[in-house]
C-alpha cells in the first residue's frame, strides 16, 4: 500500500472512530507499527490529527478531511445522487455549484449528458470550487464563471470577500449545495463559517436551491450555517435514508428523492 493510500485510509479510519490506536491501525492496514507511528507523527505536523500516547485522535470537533482524502467515501452513492440532481437540471440554465465531493460528481455528471454536449451556451456554471472549473472548463458547450476569492486548501473551495462582487451582480436558476450536514431544525451547514458564507450567497442568487447529501448527513449539525431548511426546495439523498427523516423534510415542505 503507498503512503497516500495507507494516510487516507487512516484518515477515514480517524474520522469514523474517532481516536486510533497505533496497534490497532496497524493490525486494520497490515503493516508495522513502527510505520503507523510514523504515519501518525507526520499527518500530525500538518495538522491533520492530534497525536496521543499510543495513538491520534481527530482533529477538534470541526474535523474536516480535506478533499482529497474524501473522495473515495460513499462513492457510489455519492455517483448516484449526482446523476439523480443533473437530471434536475434543464439546457440554458444558470447553475450555481458549491465545492465538495458531491457537487463534483454532479459537474461529472453534467459533463457526460447528451443534451448537454452542444449549445450557446447548454449551461452556464457559477462555482467557487477550482476543482469543478478546472474540470469544466475544457467543455466548450459550458460558460465557467468562477468567484473571486483565496483558495481554501482542505475543499479547493474560494472563500472571502472578494467573491461578492461577482455574486452581487449574478442570478442564477439552480443552487446545488454539499453539505457537511442538513437538519430539518437547524437547517444546511458547512465546517468552516466563511465556506458558508459564500454558498448561502449562491443560495440568496438562486431561485431554486438543491441539497445534495448522501444520508449520513442527515439530522446533522456542524458549525456554520448555510440556510435555512424553508430556503432548500430539495433534497437529493441515497435509499437508506430512513422513512421518518424523510417524512421529517416533507413535512417542513422539502421534496426528498431517494436513489
Amino acid at each position: 500500500m503507498s503512503r497516500d493510500a495507507r494516510w487516507k485510509s487512516l484518515l477515514e479510519l480517524l474520522v469514523e472512530r474517532g481516536r486510533l490506536d497505533v496497534e490497532e491501525a496497524a493490525a486494520d492496514l497490515e503493516v508495522s507499527a513502527a510505520t503507523i507511528r510514523r504515519d501518525f507523527d507526520q499527518l500530525a505536523e500538518q495538522q491533520m490529527l492530534v497525536r496521543t500516547r499510543g495513538g491520534a485522535v481527530v482533529h477538534g470537533v470541526s474535523y474536516e478531511l480535506p478533499l482529497r482524502y474524501k473522495t473515495a467515501r460513499n462513492a457510489s452513492e455519492k455517483e448516484r445522487i449526482a446523476k439523480a440532481v443533473a437530471e434536475l437540471i434543464t439546457p440554458g440554465e444558470a447553475v450555481g455549484l458549491t465545492g465538495g465531493t458531491t457537487t463534483t460528481e454532479v459537474a461529472r455528471a453534467l459533463a457526460v449528458r447528451p443534451d448537454l454536449a452542444s449549445g450557446s451556451p447548454a449551461l452556464t456554471i457559477v462555482t467557487n470550487a477550482l476543482n469543478i472549473a478546472n474540470e469544466l472548463a475544457v467543455r466548450p458547450q459550458f460558460k465557467i464563471v468562477v468567484t473571486g476569492g483565496v483558495a481554501r486548501p482542505q475543499s479547493y473551495e474560494l472563500i472571502g470577500p472578494l467573491a461578492d462582487g461577482v455574486l452581487s451582480q449574478i442570478t442564477i436558476d439552480t443552487a446545488v449545495l454539499g453539505v457537511v450536514g442538513f437538519d430539518v431544525a437547524h437547517g444546511a451547514a458547512a465546517h468552516d463559517e466563511a465556506e458558508a458564507a459564500i454558498n448561502r450567497l449562491l443560495c440568496e442568487r438562486a431561485e431554486r436551491v438543491v441539497v445534495a447529501a448522501d444520508s449520513s448527513k442527515l439530522g446533522q449539525r456542524a458549525f456554520a450555517r448555510i440556510c435555512s431548511t424553508e430556503r432548500i426546495g430539495t433534497l437529493v439523498t441515497d435509499s437508506a435514508v430512513d422513512a421518518a427523516t424523510v417524512e421529517r423534510f416533507e413535512e417542513a415542505g422539502v421534496k426528498v428523492l431517494a436513489v
